[in-house]
């Protein structure tokens, strides 16, 4: 079984093939075969060393997303042959998703969705979950006005469309002129790069995808979610009575299952950038890094895509 496996910390030339014992499922478990996965910023920082007292032990294999066909299934409820969709906290569990074969626990997969390939749905778990799981803890509400910065980004297309979804109003922050018109594709109301443009406590919530701290945009009494870990908590807006938080994605199959149905309404779009082979998952890291993505990076496992 191949593995893309690092033993130390760098550039992308120490991301390695290696060959591994294929897992063994136990119970509560299901052996996905793995069709395909993608490039996330946590792989770059995990790969870079720059997480810290987080990072499991080397050596490690990478990966957070998963898409791909059930093998064996010792536990109800996936049968052998499903196709499945999934994400794997890496740093939490050392459970690398870039391999042939990956044992994962049930209530972390999902039945993928039907109206796409498994290469497509590789790219959504991750950025997917870290949306709904933020919306919901914004609570968001068909009619509310909800703001997201960042907007252009994986997470960020996926929360405005999420939330039209839901029936909310979005408007979007966004780093470079060329996204403008992207947001709004997405379904964004309206677009900005320029947060001195945001109208004041206009927003019932705000979704910060990478640090921006707009907070004169909440109105008093709103919601405020950041999910940018490194940039530290969202300043204390309590004497406006609104309540914030830094949120942080977990594996949540039912989740999964709900987004499944949410693409396959066609209420989602799927960005997916380019796709590299496992082999030249290196060539796909450099590619990463040079930005200016207009979707995810897909690593390709398996010749056969169904």
């Amino acid at each position: 079984m191949r593995t893309v496996r690092i033993d130390r910390f760098g550039d992308p030339d120490v991301l390695t093939i290696a060959e591994a014992p294929a897992p063994r499922p136990f119970e509560g478990e299901v052996l996905v075969r793995v069709v395909a996965s993608a490039i996330n910023p946590v792989d770059d920082k995990t790969r870079q060393g720059a997480i810290g007292e987080g990072t499991p032990p080397l050596p490690m294999t990478l990966g957070w997303e998963l898409a791909g066909i059930v093998v064996d299934s010792p536990t109800s409820g996936l049968p052998v042959g499903e196709r499945v969709f999934g994400m794997s906290h890496q740093l939490g569990t050392g459970r690398g998703t870039w391999a042939d074969l990956v044992a994962m626990p049930v209530g972390s997969l999902a039945a993928a969705p039907s109206r796409i390939s498994l290469v497509e749905a590789a790219t959504l778990p991750l950025p997917g979950l870290t949306a709904l799981q933020t919306l919901d803890w914004l609570d968001i509400r068909a009619g509310e006005r909800l703001l997201v910065a960042g907007a252009a980004g994986a997470v960020g297309g996926l929360a405005v469309q999420l939330a039209r979804a839901r029936g909310a109003r979005v408007d979007a922050l966004v780093s470079r002129p060329a996204q403008v018109e992207v947001a709004k594709e997405l379904g964004a109301e309206w677009a900005t790069t320029e947060r001195a443009t945001l109208p004041v406590a206009a927003y019932d919530a705000v979704f910060d995808t990478f640090g921006a701290f707009v907070t004169e945009a909440v109105a008093d009494e709103g919601r405020y979610a950041s999910i940018a870990t490194q940039a530290g908590p969202v300043p204390d807006l309590s004497h406006r009575a609104v309540r914030t938080t830094v949120n942080q994605v977990r594996e949540d199959g039912a989740r999964l299952a709900e987004l499944a149905k949410i693409v396959d309404a066609g209420q989602v779009k799927v960005r997916v950038d380019s796709e590299y082979s496992l082999q030249d998952v290196q060539e796909a890291h450099e590619h990463f890094l040079r930005g200016q993505l207009t979707g995810k990076i897909a690593l390709i496992l398996s010749a056969s895509r169904p």
